[in-house]
């Protein structure tokens, strides 16, 4: 019989979350198991990109209300859970100003949100051999969904994320395996909890260079074939590092380099305050907002130089996307960008002020040789790798040796 399985994820937005998770249900072996998806909040340009051999459950309109407006959620009659929201809210603003976080309490209220409105979530009536939360919020796999087998996924790196400790282990201590997406991200994440070693899994996002490279040849209209483009894709978010960006910009532009043009694909709740950004240093007609694409790879094939000016990732798929269709990438020096490029054979990082990064793209837009030399140094068919999906199944298949090897420990 085929064995069940479950995934679990919030929305099909755009993004590298929700794009690695397509490339592991495009690579699925349909004739060994039956997979069926969750989408909380069935929204997303990808949803219609679902493979047709996934099953896509219903709506659980009370599993979305964590992201929607809490008034919304009332109306539609989720009183305890938006109560719930609005004193997790108060809560997580005194303990990030006592724990001074630079980013705020954003992350620290959707931990103690789930924790104390999970229980009041429905549980899933089926029970699957497999069950798989690809995303946060983890706690509604670890809580509401019956299965012989839970599996997690990490996409961060835990060195910089600004969360309760304390309450995200006793969450992640809830799954049988968990599984990384870099060694980096790996070792991250087991510096800081070191209990859960022995059930972290590396499993790299997966790529298809064939896939990028025939979506790539798409036909666009966006763009000043005249200028010096810079691409950066990701959300349009704090940690992603775009308001550095424009700051960087503006000094290349103050040295000269005013044929330098920086596009950005993504969308997100931090656009207000770089639209404000690029009025004030004047930039808006050199640094545009493209908001979200279903297919970046034509943007990625255009342009000149792709950077990701993160302040930290897990391990970003677009730069892996960007480097298939072998374009000059630049990093900023966030912990893991050793385990995307190696610095100054097919790939620069660079400092994370404004200054270094626009140091380096000076010197990449001087020197062709170097660009030249960046991309002859990528070999795109090293970046195929559908059969990262096997170490899923050795997960999945060896559960018997998994719980003999726990009982062991308990003992």
């Amino acid at each position: 019989m085929k064995k069940s399985i479950l995934i679990t994820v919030y929305n099909m937005e755009i993004g590298g979350i929700e794009r690695s998770l397509i490339n592991l249900l495009e690579s699925f072996d349909y004739n060994r198991f039956e997979v069926d998806l969750l989408v909380f909040e069935h929204t997303g340009e990808f949803m219609d990109l679902i493979p047709e051999q996934v099953r896509v459950l219903p709506e659980i309109k009370s599993y979305s209300v964590f992201r929607r407006p809490i008034k919304d959620c009332v109306k539609e009659g989720h009183v305890i859970t938006s109560f719930i929201r609005v004193v997790s809210k108060f809560q997580a603003g005194i303990k990030a100003r006592r724990m001074k976080l630079i980013e705020g309490s954003g992350y620290i209220q959707m931990q103690l949100a789930m924790k104390n409105a999970v229980h009041f979530l429905p549980k899933l009536k089926a029970k699957y051999d497999v069950a798989i939360s690809y995303a946060w919020p983890h706690e509604i796999v670890a809580e509401r969904v019956p299965a012989d087998l839970k599996i997690a996924w990490i996409h961060t790196d835990y060195s910089k994320l600004e969360i309760d400790h304390r309450l995200d282990l006793l969450q992640w201590a809830k799954f049988d395996h968990i599984i990384s997406i870099s060694e980096d991200v790996t070792r991250t994440f087991i510096d800081q909890y070191p209990s859960l070693e022995k059930r972290v899994h590396l499993m790299e996002n997966i790529s298809s260079p064939s896939f990028i490279m025939k979506r790539a040849e798409a036909t666009i209209n966006e763009w000043d074939s005249g200028n010096f483009s810079i691409l950066s894709v990701g959300r349009l978010s704090f940690v992603k590092g775009y308001d550095r960006a424009v700051k960087a910009l503006k000094i290349l532009h103050d040295r000269g380099y005013t044929t330098i043009k920086w596009y950005v694909v993504g969308y997100g709740g931090y656009r207000k305050e770089l639209v404000d950004l690029i009025k004030e240093h004047n930039l808006e007609n050199h640094f545009v907002l493209l908001d979200k694409k279903i297919n970046p790879y034509p943007y990625m094939k255009l342009c000149d130089l792709y950077v990701q000016p993160s302040r930290y990732e897990g391990k970003a798929v677009t730069v892996t996307e960007a480097m298939i269709l072998q374009k000059p990438i630049l990093l900023t020096n966030y912990p893991t960008a050793n385990s995307q490029v190696i610095d100054g054979y097919n790939g620069i990082i660079c400092g994370q002020t404004p200054e270094e990064i626009a140091d380096s793209i000076q010197l990449l837009f001087e020197d062709d040789y170097l660009r030249i030399r960046l991309k002859n140094n990528i070999d795109p068919t090293t970046y195929g790798n559908t059969s990262e999906v096997e170490k899923l199944y050795a997960i999945i298949e060896d559960k018997s040796s998994y719980q003999n090897d726990l009982l062991m420990m308990k003992g």
